[in-house]
């Protein structure tokens, strides 16, 4: 009879044992903002932009370092922080002052009229969003508004929180994909280029009026009227060349290469129109020769020039 109530005892220990609460604990949540001081060294060529600004985190989590945890995985290169640690009540504060070379992917085809997005997305390293989740400090985030970017005005400033996803398990066998809560901070940059344009494109503009200089000439004079668009092509060319090196490779079709394209084909056909009126000349025909010359001249001349803000009004569209 013993030996029954023995067994009969152990039967029903597990029922008799508290529940274990099996559920998983939800992620903790990080207060974070961000002031921008300042974005410089702006190289399209390189495909990349410095940024600094500070950083802050409040959080109650002890296992949480993001001084040696921070990611920022479209940076190139990323400067060991400066580190304020502090508390707010029982929560850990940590001010951090961050300088990164960022990568990014420029978007030149309207260029020097162009509008960028520069977008800088923060991670922790070691704990995805069943761990961690980011909560932007929306009304504590600003930029410099005097110093932040020289050259640009900032017309669009947000922080936000996103996921990153990641197609791996990092070695888990058990996992696929890992997913991370990430801060964004974002903005939009545009400038005033009208400057920047007469300054790039001078040399093309002169290159073109060298070219039609040779409309003025008598057209049996061969050494000026075909001299002077060679020289001008010359110079076009050797101005595309500049420009080229200051911008990455793409494979659309940019504003530079179109208004090079049109002064390439305008010159072009200034020395079709000099081959014909010397035709015309050699044939006895000089007074359809300056008809040509004369009507060939201002097609050439007309056509560039509304090509030119067609174009450009399109760019700043």
């Amino acid at each position: 009879m013993k030996k029954l109530y023995t067994v009969l005892l152990f039967s029903f220990l597990p029922f008799l044992a508290p529940a274990q609460n099996t559920a998983e604990a939800p992620p903790d949540t990080v207060k974070v903002g961000s002031y921008v001081i300042s974005v410089h060294d702006i190289n399209f060529h390189d495909k990349e932009y410095t940024v600094r600004f500070w950083l802050w985190f409040v959080y109650g989590n002890s296992k949480f370092d993001f001084s040696k945890q921070l990611d920022i995985p479209n940076a190139k290169s990323i400067e060991p922080p400066e580190l304020i640690p502090d508390s707010l009540g029982d929560k850990a504060w940590d001010i951090m002052k961050m300088k990164c070379t960022m990568k990014e992917k420029w978007d030149v085809r309207d260029f020097p009229f162009d509008s960028q997005h520069l977008r800088v997305q923060i991670e922790n390293t070691l704990f995805d969003k069943t761990k961690l989740i980011f909560e932007p400090d929306v009304k504590g985030s600003q930029f410099d508004h005097d110093d932040a970017i020289d050259g640009w005005t900032i017309t669009n400033f947000k922080v936000s929180r996103e996921e990153n996803t990641y197609e791996t398990g990092f070695g888990d066998p058990s996992s696929t994909s890992q997913v991370f809560s990430s801060f964004n901070i974002e903005m939009e940059i545009e400038r005033d280029a009208w400057g920047l344009f007469m300054k790039i494109f001078i040399g093309m503009y002169i290159a073109f009026l060298i070219s039609i200089v040779s409309f003025t000439p008598h057209p049996s004079e061969l050494e000026p009227r075909f001299g002077l668009p060679v020289g001008g092509l010359f110079a076009a060319v050797g101005n595309k060349y500049i420009i080229d090196s200051l911008l990455p490779e793409s494979s659309s079709f940019t504003l530079v290469d179109t208004l090079h394209a049109l002064t390439f084909v305008a010159i072009l056909m200034t020395l079709i129109v000099s081959a014909i009126s010397l035709k015309l000349v050699d044939r006895g025909n000089e007074a359809l020769a300056l008809t040509v010359n004369r009507q060939g001249a201002k097609i050439v001349v007309g056509a560039y020039l509304l090509a030119n803000i067609v174009f450009i009004v399109m760019a700043l569209s």
